[in-house]
């Protein structure tokens, strides 16, 4: 099994490599290729995805990615800029599907902003669509209108597209607690009207599972108000982006939560969802919990290895119930660990 290796900038290379002890620690054969991406792409190529880079990218069975952002190269022009490498992947390997799941355990409830026992379990996923909406909509741009700027852009979404992501959602349901709610804003948009009857019409061949639509404004209420009504949410590249931030904060920190971004065929992307962080890199501080959580994901679903997913998140579940915390998720009574103590806390659980 082939796996990309994109460390990144800032904190990236310190967190990928608790990841990469850990993967190793399960001793499936894997084939572990490093290469650079983002800042330090620009720096090796002067492009933040070298074209070596994205051939290793397609060439593997998977991408696991760090983090970019660099604000040494925040005056270059925006093709250039670091950040730019994680659209150029999700463009160039055909990522459509983001799966962001939002996970409370139960020794971090506390760390809610909310009230514990509105968290308390918690266990949602989010599916975005990642290659259509207002993002990639065209025409778009600025332009003079009566002596005066004036923005634009366009929302657009084919049937083609909300089916395969809707598809992707009751798929993921069917494994879960076989719940979809679709995530729209049908009152006042005509792609949203298309967006709720292409689901409709794709909940129709799941009638084990249970579809419903929410207005995205009472989405977002509703998960501050009554999170754990949701199981699987599917939605917009828009809403999606809004929504999975609001629910990656319910879990108190977004140093644990995993993501992957998934092409038609299974393979993907598989990120932490939070960025590089350079005010802390270096320092041994940084919470590589999400990374490893990533690593798991990507054994689930490209790399069809279930057990050694369940095998991670069990052991990083175990340091956790044991009191091990980063300085992120930290609280009175706790024992605060680093980087690298924290990684190899979860190979010992292993």
């Amino acid at each position: 099994m082939r796996v990309a290796i994109l460390p990144g900038d800032g904190i990236g290379p310190e967190i990928m490599a608790q990841a990469l002890k850990v993967l190793r620690r399960l001793g499936l054969p894997l084939e572990l290729q490093e290469a650079p991406v983002g800042g330090a792409g620009y720096a090796a190529a002067r492009d933040p995805l070298p074209a070596p880079t994205l051939a290793l990218a397609k060439e593997a069975d998977a991408v696991l990615f760090g983090a970019v952002g660099d604000p040494r190269y925040d005056k270059l022009e925006r093709a250039k800029r670091p950040e730019q490498a994680i659209l150029g992947l999700r463009k160039e390997l055909g990522l459509f599907a983001n799966l962001r799941p939002a996970r409370v355990h139960p020794e971090l409830a506390g760390a809610s902003a909310l009230k514990a026992d509105v968290v308390a379990g918690l266990d949602i996923l989010i599916v975005r669509e990642l290659t259509g909406d207002i993002y990639f909509g065209s025409p778009k741009g600025i332009r003079q209108v009566d002596g005066e700027r004036e923005g634009f852009d366009t929302m657009r979404y084919r049937e083609s597209e909300i089916r395969r992501i809707a598809q992707v959602a009751f798929d993921a349901a069917d494994k879960r607690g076989k719940r979809v709610c679709s995530v729209d804003k049908a009152n006042v948009l005509e792609t949203s009207q298309l967006w709720r009857d292409v689901v409709a019409a794709q909940g129709a061949n799941h009638p084990d599972i249970e579809l419903t639509h929410m207005y995205v404004d009472n989405c977002a209420m509703q998960l501050v108000r009554n999170p754990k009504q949701f199981d699987v949410i599917v939605t917009g590249n828009l809403f999606g982006d809004i929504l999975s931030d609001e629910a990656s904060m319910l879990t108190g920190s977004i140093g644990m939560l995993p993501s992957a971004s998934l092409d038609a065929s299974g393979k993907g992307l598989y990120e932490p969802i939070h960025g590089s962080a350079p005010d802390i890199a270096g320092r041994g501080v940084a919470n590589p919990l999400a990374t490893i959580l990533s690593a798991a994901m990507m054994l689930r679903y490209s790399l069809r290895q279930p057990q050694a997913a369940e095998r991670i998140e069990r052991a990083v579940a175990q340091v956790l119930r044991a009191g091990l915390r980063t300085a992120d998720i930290h609280s009175e009574g706790m024992r605060r660990v680093g980087t690298e103590a924290m990684g190899d806390a979860v190979c010992a659980a292993l």
